[in-house]
């Protein structure tokens, strides 16, 4: 059986302006803390980058943080982490957090935090992986990117053939278990990185 012991979080660097966010973010960490899983993220210290990592910290659980030199500064990375890696760009953190991980939940964010959802969504969709991908939908903040997936599904831009299996989260403890049953349906083997993407990032 397949198990869940390490977690990517994509949010923003932002607090955003709804106190739910931060609530979120912070009840996450904890959660991942109490179960044992490590958290993966951006490794700043700022927004919700930082409430959930502090959070994980704060409660006993491990941190490892990704961060590309040029954002050190400016998103003040998190030094009381147990892991730091400094990568030279964004490709590099992006790899390095997809290798690390077992699965992945956004919650809310901004431009960055779509990117990094969307990437890993277009590799699941293209068979180049199977771990887990979730939305945290925290006060519905995801709800226009779910309308947008349904026009490209009724504009067939996503063709009835191909899946796009995004699991869906409205309250932060349901997150774990629908990572962990998604988990225990998918063989470790196809949850691998395909050599040929690995390269070129």
């Amino acid at each position: 059986m397949n198990q869940i012991k390490t977690v990517c979080v994509y949010c923003g660097s932002g607090p955003g302006n709804n106190p739910r966010f931060t609530e979120a973010a912070i009840a996450l960490g904890k959660i991942f803390a109490e179960n044992n899983v490590r958290l993966v993220y951006g490794g700043g210290s700022v927004g919700l980058m930082g409430a959930v990592a502090k959070s994980t910290l704060d409660h006993g659980g491990s941190v490892t943080g990704i961060i590309p030199e040029f954002l050190r500064a400016r998103e003040n990375a998190l030094t009381s982490v147990q892991e730091m890696i400094v990568t030279p760009d964004m490709h590099e953190r992006k790899r390095l957090m997809f290798e690390r991980s077992d699965a992945f939940v956004a919650l809310p964010g901004g431009i960055g935090t779509l990117e990094e959802l969307v990437e890993q969504v277009t590799w699941q969709q293209l068979g180049r992986h199977s771990k887990p991908v979730l939305l945290a939908n925290i006060d519905n903040f995801w709800e226009p990117l779910l309308s947008l997936l349904s026009h490209m599904r009724a504009t067939e831009f996503i063709r009835p053939t191909m899946a796009v299996d995004i699991l869906m989260a409205d309250r932060v403890d349901e997150i774990l278990p629908r990572l962990r049953s998604a988990a225990a349906r998918t063989p470790d083997s196809a949850k691998e990185l395909a050599p040929e993407v690995a390269r070129r990032l």
